[in-house]
């Protein structure tokens, strides 16, 4: 077990977007790897942070929400800007560059290139654990511990994006740059894998 000084979060500060859905969980794991958190409802509160994470939840909600409380395009600004971060699942949508069935007027930020669609693995009844391969940036393969919630698949990915992981043969894991996104859940069952991976960036 890592000593507290040597936790990967330490000192570093990681926001977690907190308009709607698991924000809770992302936190909770953020501080057991010894990172500051704080929850961004504002666009103000991105400045001084090292890295990000979009939550699971509702995707079009989130969206709405981030217009009307004017935070997408500080958003948008902060990620194309460099600074590192990690969607899962609607957060994944979230970042996507084209939402294949997207709720009506729903938008995305457009800053991974790729495209999802949503809920490609069933409804709320369908929900999995699963035990994953994930593809590190070294090139080594980790397992890692999952569930899946009404989750997207990624349906198409551009040629500067790392596919990281799959689900019975469909994309569920891609790194871009500074993004991770996710279509699963490591915050629900305790694998810090991919969380690990976020504060490598920072």
């Amino acid at each position: 077990m890592l000593s507290e000084s040597h936790l990967p979060g330490t000192g570093k500060t990681i926001g977690v977007l907190a308009l709607q859905g698991g924000v809770s969980e992302h936190a909770e794991t953020l501080r057991g790897l010894g990172a500051e958190v704080v929850l961004v409802k504002k666009a103000e509160q991105l400045q001084g942070l090292d890295a990000l994470v979009l939550p699971g939840g509702e995707s079009s909600t989130i969206d709405r929400l981030t217009r009307i409380l004017g935070v997408r395009d500080a958003l948008k600004s902060a990620i194309s800007g460099g600074l590192p971060t990690l969607g899962t699942c609607a957060g994944l949508i979230m970042l996507a560059r084209e939402i294949d069935d997207p709720a009506p007027g729903q938008q995305s930020l457009g800053v991974l290139d790729i495209s999802v669609g949503r809920n490609a693995f069933g409804s709320q009844v369908d929900s999995a654990e699963a035990l994953l391969e994930w593809r590190t940036p070294a090139g080594e393969v980790l397992p890692v511990k999952t569930a899946f919630i009404r989750a997207p698949r990624v349906s198409s990915v551009g040629e500067g994006v790392e596919v990281t992981a799959r689900y019975h043969g469909e994309i569920v894991g891609v790194r871009q740059g500074n993004i991770i996104g996710i279509s699963f859940h490591p915050e629900l069952t305790g694998d810090t894998t991919v969380h690990e991976e976020l504060l490598g960036l920072a």
